[in-house]
């Protein structure tokens, strides 16, 4: 059984910390370590996350320098052999979940599967725009980022920090590295997470738009990554027309 690291990120979100914090302690998977992240909240979350002190393998509250600050803290505190970001508001799929996930294949670098997008009342939004390939690489992405951070798994050996020099999009530039050094890549076939729409990369919307041009024209060429845009632009536009919504 490979030890699971799975990390939550949190900061003044007392409202939905513990839907996550259950998520994460109901699996039936027994070998998870739970490192929990708060950016020194003053809104009463700690106070919620100190209710599973004997649950939870690691809580560090102090403040961070952004989202991405605070995950490489997450990830200097992991010992498991692979990691999973489940940031507060979003929850692991079902309770069987990474159960189902390891028993797909021994031995992968990254395991993945879909995920389904919830509104700020928790209404189902159904399956995410860009929909989990059903095979996944470093070039995956050129068309949108089809596997969102809550849904893949990654062994820990293969993964670097986060770089801080991008504020909003550091996630993509993450999975990219890791995926280009991955040999073994499994799909799981299954709905693996729960997203809660309405993050920092939407409320940036902008600039988080500029970092993920900018991260895809350093892996994939400008020329190319112009001309996917394109592509990306009418896949968003034909979406829209059908759902009145992006669900990304």
């Amino acid at each position: 059984m490979p030890k699971l690291t799975v990390i939550t990120i949190v900061y003044n979100n007392v409202r939905d910390i513990e839907r996550t914090i259950k998520s994460v302690l109901n699996q039936t998977y027994q070998n998870i370590e739970y490192v929990v992240i708060d950016g020194a909240s003053t809104d009463g979350t700690l106070q919620v996350v100190e209710r599973y002190t004997n649950q939870i393998s690691k809580i560090v509250s102090e403040p961070d320098k952004g989202i991405y600050d605070a995950m490489n803290k997450g990830l200097t505190l992991a010992t498991g052999d692979y990691v999973l970001f489940m940031n507060s508001g979003d929850e692991i799929y079902d309770e069987y979940t990474v159960e189902d996930v390891f028993a797909a294949a021994p031995g992968a670098d990254i395991y993945y599967g879909e995920t389904e997008m919830y509104n700020d009342n928790w209404e189902n939004l159904g399956r995410r725009r860009h929909e989990a390939p059903d095979e996944f690489d470093w070039t995956s992405f050129k068309y949108g980022m089809s596997i969102s951070h809550q849904a893949i798994y990654i062994r820990r050996s293969i993964i670097t920090p986060y770089d801080l020099a991008y504020k909003y999009s550091a996630d993509i530039d993450w999975i990219i590295k890791a995926a280009k050094k991955a040999s073994n890549i499994v799909n799981v076939h299954r709905y693996v997470a729960k997203y809660l729409v309405g993050g920092m990369s939407k409320k940036k919307h902008r600039e988080s738009l500029k970092e993920r041009f900018k991260i895809f024209s350093k892996y994939y060429g400008l020329i190319p990554n112009i001309f996917n845009h394109v592509v990306i632009a009418g896949n968003l536009a034909w979406y829209f027309i059908k759902h009145r919504r992006t669900n990304d």
